[in-house]
């Protein structure tokens, strides 16, 4: 595969779980819309700019997973998130959700390895996944 199919498979799968990255980020500690932005920035490489994280974090609030205080202390006032009880609990079932489609599919490739080890004289591709 090469890099900018990597990019594009890494970008679509963080783009589809943006929001429980944002979930995620905020079971640590409270932050305005621009931290969120740094953070995921930082930490996966990909640019998501306002125009998506805002419309997320209001779709996220309307559902009760976070809410919002204004901070009026510092020069510019900023919007603070916090998770909510409920953005906990539909944090940790996706991570549990996530962690089972993982399982399986390791489980599922070990077979397909197996199968094609049986059936071929060419040696086995090892495959190891960290999910």
């Amino acid at each position: 595969m090469n890099t900018n199919n990597q990019k594009e498979a890494q970008t679509k799968l963080t783009k589809g779980l943006l929001d429980m990255i944002i979930l995620q980020y905020l079971e640590h500690e409270s932050m305005h819309g621009y931290q969120l932005i740094t953070k995921i920035r930082k930490g996966f490489g990909i640019n998501f700019g306002p125009s998506t994280v805002y419309p997320l974090l209001g779709l996220l609030e309307k559902k009760g997973y976070v809410k919002s205080v204004w901070n009026m202390d510092s020069e510019r006032p900023r919007k603070v998130y916090t998770l909510t009880n409920d953005g906990k609990d539909v944090l940790n079932f996706t991570e549990n959700s996530l962690n089972f489609i993982c399982k399986n599919m390791i489980a599922y490739t070990k077979i397909q390895i197996q199968a094609a080890s049986l059936t071929s004289a060419r040696p086995t591709l090892q495959i190891h996944n960290n999910c």
